[in-house]
């Protein structure tokens, strides 16, 4: 039987500029932090895989000029509950839907990078009626993390050789934790995605917070199992602004090298108008995949904009309800 697992156990963290909370939502417990005053538009950030809430930390200070922002640690990262054999995109957002409820109780804008962006979507599509204002897709994988995308290039041919890595040599809940093993065979793989990684002597402090397992059900395709990207682009009901950031092809195998094609940045927003939801779309080629985290100002900048044309927030409070029956 699958028991979920505190990392805080592992005593693996380190401190960082803004004080982390924790609220329990009954199968885990979500860490996150918090900035900004509640008198301003409220905001959720979601990280990429491999990240915990503070890949945020140097825009949240910008973003907190604008709105009151939340930042997360999902299950299975940070300081969140980990929870072996239930990962899934369905399981992620769920958590995130209680989280609106019970921590933010008020109508929010999400965004989110990579595995977080195709949340943010899910969270369009999904979450409580009235609960997101919309949701920004900082460079998500929409169609290239799944096992068999319905258009364009999977996972295998995208991130999966490093998952597998991290499957292979890492495991589930670091139960091989074969970093040495995992730097070696990262030299030695034909893959070029895998020079978009990094793998220094010691384990990154981000990935010390991950559970591999992230990994392994990304690269098997059971995260999205029940969760096919055209269709829950199809059934997105607020605002989408997704950014699209570096990506090529190397000359020598063909082979792309991004989080997703300009194929996938095309159907994406093709689905999303066919239901009849207005949706962005903004080019950086030469941005990094988490330009939140390289280029806090920048980010700050595409988000506070594309936020400010949304549409407001209906005034639901008692004494709105009793004018409009006048």
């Amino acid at each position: 039987m699958s028991v979920p697992v505190t990392p805080s156990a592992r005593n693996v963290f380190v401190p960082h500029a803004f004080p982390e909370k924790q609220i329990d939502l009954g199968e885990v417990v979500l860490n996150y932090a918090e900035a900004g005053t509640p008198d301003k538009p409220a905001l959720l950030l979601l990280p990429e895989q491999t990240g915990s809430w503070w890949s945020y930390e140097p825009a949240m200070g910008l973003l907190a000029e604008h709105f009151h922002v939340f930042a997360v640690d999902l299950r299975g990262q940070g300081r969140s509950t980990w929870t072996p054999g239930r990962y899934s995109l369905d399981n992620f957002g769920n958590d995130l839907v209680r989280f609106i409820a019970l921590a933010i109780r008020r109508p929010v804008v999400v965004a989110g990078c990579s595995s977080g962006g195709v949340l943010a979507a899910w969270l369009s599509a999904y979450a409580l009626p009235g609960q997101i204002r919309g949701a920004l897709c900082e460079d998500a994988p929409l169609f290239a993390s799944e096992l068999t995308p319905a258009h364009g290039h999977g996972v295998r041919q995208g991130a999966g050789p490093v998952f597998e890595l991290y499957r292979d040599y890492l495991g589930d809940q670091w139960s091989v934790g074969d970093w040495a093993g995992l730097v070696a065979a990262a030299q030695a793989s034909p893959a070029k995605m895998m020079s978009l990684f990094k793998m220094p002597g010691e384990p990154p402090q981000n990935l010390r917070e991950y559970d591999p397992e992230w990994a392994r059900v990304f690269f098997e395709g059971t995260v999205g199992l029940h969760c096919p990207h055209d269709r829950m682009l199809s059934q997105v009901k607020t605002p989408v602004l997704i950014t699209h950031h570096a990506r090529t092809t190397d000359p020598e195998t063909g082979e792309f090298l991004g989080a997703l094609s300009e194929l996938q940045a095309e159907r994406a927003q093709a689905i999303i108008r066919a239901a009849g939801v207005p949706v962005d779309y903004q080019s950086f080629p030469d941005a990094a995949h988490a330009m939140h985290t390289t280029e806090p100002a920048r980010y700050a900048a595409v988000l506070t904009a594309w936020a400010a044309k949304l549409p407001p927030v209906a005034d639901t409070s008692p004494s709105a309800a009793a004018s409009a029956h006048v």
